[in-house]
């Protein structure tokens, strides 16, 4: 019996499908390969000395590369092109390809992935991708790369491969790693290659290794200004002013920047008269000569030298602007900043940064200048240059809450992407100096929750909000969680906030107990706190102990004997009155002009006493006053009313 074989239903189908599409392939294959360029156009090789044809730039296939916008896709089809007409391998149209990947940062990764199906890449495709890497803010990779692909692949390095590696080395300050390539410099014979040599002084020198720069200096005659320049500036930064000053005067020829280097040492080094006496020989000064000159005499706190040079100046830059303007803050003439910064304005050769606007907060902060302030926030918030960082937010809250504008200072406070310690320092101060204690405290533990962690200067800030506030309790708590649960050791400004506390609340034996538990001496601020604790009590007793032992640590400061004399006066002890009046006059002490803030509509004017020979007889007049109010009071007393 024979039995018939029938195959199965999906073989029938599967195999006439198999077979079109074999078909279809065959006959694709036949075709010749698809190009983006004409083959009519003519052939841009050219032979070499030995009649073999090289690729030029001139190749449609890289004119078209270079010509791209540089997509994926576009590189992917150009790539295909190259691998399809056996140009991929070759030097020239790998390197141009990954060049091209490497402009972008968005596919700059692809080139390493490109990289490694190369069989012979060189040094341009290697120092392509290093340069990549830096432009990606990557250094680490950069090494790496050097480490595990051009060496180990064996690949020669050129003359622009070490200075890439070297300046990462100088920026990140890496000296064994720059040692190392200072030997593969030597091996491969580039230690000899000027552009290389002064990387190499540069390496040295801002890595503190400045006799190994001077070593490298001297091993080759061939230089020119640069390598001078690398070098003085080398021992300017190292501290070596005269050694720097002896290669100076050696230099054939020298232009701004070697000017420019010497004077930054001579400021650097507090010789401000040197500094002046080489720029005023300086041929052709730029606008960096006058900012290093001005930014030493700001250094050394001479005000009128630093406004004479900014008004000299042919030409102003923003650091110019800046440098001026901060000085002027930390010299305490804010209001002449604030003018210095409306002739900025108004000129308008230069618009304001961060950095001008950061000390024209501080100085509205120190004014009082609301409106000012304002103005800056309505800039800043317009202006499509500045770019606000937890710096400017943090003066401009700062500012707020010393106006005592609190809610904006809240509002600034709450827009801020990120807040550091100082941030919430300022709020928690600006509660607490204008009498919201209670609030200062609730930032206080908001930022125990979701802040960072409070440092010290923030429990001076808690601690003066419990002052004006007048919470005793709160204080105490406030003063021993600092040691308990923080590990923060209390320091002179704490206890001074305590016995400020402690004081106003009428507790002057606990201040005193206070004091002398300190393990540190209690300075002048500390007794001084105590002794006007004593006058608005009317504690004589310690009062008088006090006073002589503030007139002990500071004998020339006449607060103490005024504030004494109040006291005597207040018990009517007028002989005792008489003779501290005495003791102030034999020392010839003077009490200091006070001087008052006045606003009247958006300008601001300090009035002052002035400083003549009738300040000691006003002060004389002052404390007479208070002597008799103080008798009037005593009297009314005695006559019961």
């Amino acid at each position: 019996m024979t039995v018939g074989l029938r195959p199965s239903k999906p073989a029938l189908t599967i195999v006439p499908h198999s077979l079109e599409k074999f078909l279809k392939t065959q006959k694709n294959l036949r075709r010749p390969s698809p190009k983006i360029w004409n083959d009519q156009e003519p052939d841009f090789s050219k032979l070499d000395g030995e009649g073999v044809s090289t690729l030029t730039l001139g190749h449609p296939v890289l004119r078209i590369l270079e010509s791209c916008s540089g997509t994926i896709r576009e590189l992917n089809q150009i790539q295909a092109q190259l691998i399809v007409s056996n140009l991929f391998q070759h030097p020239l149209a790998s390197g141009r390809i990954i060049k091209k990947l490497c402009s972008s940062p968005n596919i700059a990764l692809h080139a390493f992935s490109l990289f490694t199906r190369l069989e012979q890449p060189d040094a341009f495709i290697c120092n392509t991708i290093m340069r990549s890497y830096v432009s990606m803010n990557d250094p680490h990779s950069v090494l790496t790369f050097y480490c595990n692909q051009m060496m180990r692949k064996l690949i020669p390095p050129n003359h622009f491969t070490f200075p890439i590696l070297i300046k990462i080395c100088a920026d990140l300050c890496l000296i064994a790693e720059g040692e190392q390539i200072h030997t593969h410099i030597v091996k491969f014979g580039f230690d000899l290659d000027l552009f290389v040599k002064n990387s190499m002084i540069h390496l040295y020198s801002v890595c503190g290794k400045i006799d190994a720069a001077r070593n490298v200096f001297d091993e080759s005659s061939v230089s020119d200004i640069i390598t001078w320049n690398s070098i003085i500036d080398g021992y300017v930064k190292n501290g070596g002013i005269f050694v720097a000053r002896e290669f100076f005067d050696e230099m054939q020829e020298r232009d701004v920047f070697s000017w420019n280097s010497m004077i930054s040492g001579y400021i650097g080094s507090g010789d401000s008269k040197s500094a002046l006496d080489l720029f005023e020989l300086m041929p052709n000064k730029d606008v960096v000569s006058w900012n290093c000159l001005i930014d030493g005499f700001a250094k050394n706190g001479s005000l009128l030298v630093v406004r004479e040079l900014f008004d000299m100046m042919p030409s102003r830059n923003i650091v110019s602007w800046n440098i001026t303007l901060a000085f002027l803050v930390r010299s305490n003439n804010c209001n002449e900043c604030l003018n210095l910064f409306s002739k900025m304005m108004e000129e308008g050769e230069v618009k304001p940064n961060e950095a001008t606007l950061m000390s024209v907060l501080t100085s509205c902060a120190n004014l009082g200048r609301l409106d000012m302030g304002k103005w800056v926030h309505s800039y800043i918030k317009t202006s499509r240059n500045i770019k606000p960082d937890i710096l400017l937010f943090t003066a401009l809250l700062t500012m707020y809450a010393k106006c005592g504008s609190m809610d904006s200072a809240q509002e600034v406070f709450a827009e801020m992407p990120e807040r550091n310690v100082v941030s919430w320092n300022s709020m928690i101060m600006g509660y607490g100096i204008h009498g919201q204690g209670e609030k200062a405290l609730e930032m206080f533990l908001e930022m125990e929750k979701k802040g960072p962690r409070p440092n010290d200067a923030t429990f001076v800030c808690a601690l003066c909000a419990c002052t004006h506030s007048g919470l005793v309790l709160e204080g105490w708590w406030y003063f021993g969680i600092m040691r308990r649960i923080y590990n923060i050791e209390p320091k002179v400004e704490h206890y001074g906030c305590m016995v400020d506390l402690l004081g106003r609340a009428g507790l002057v034996k606990d201040s005193e107990k206070l004091i002398n538990m300190m393990p540190m001496e209690g300075g002048p601020a500390l007794w001084g706190a105590l002794l006007s604790s004593c006058r608005m009590h009317s504690n004589l007793e310690l009062g008088e102990v006090v006073a002589k032992r503030l007139i002990e640590l500071k004998p020339s400061d006449i607060g103490p004997h005024v504030l004494l004399s109040n006291i005597y006066a207040s018990k009517g002890k007028w002989d005792e009155v008489e003779s501290v009046r005495k003791i102030i006059k034999e020392k010839g002490l003077h009490k200091a002009k006070g001087c008052s803030l006045l606003r009247f509509g958006f300008e601001s004017s300090v009035s002052s006493v002035e400083d003549d020979d009738s300040v000691h007889k006003k002060s004389m007049v002052y404390s007479m006053l208070t002597e008799m109010g103080a008798h009037m009071k005593l009297s009314c007393r005695d006559h019961g009313h």
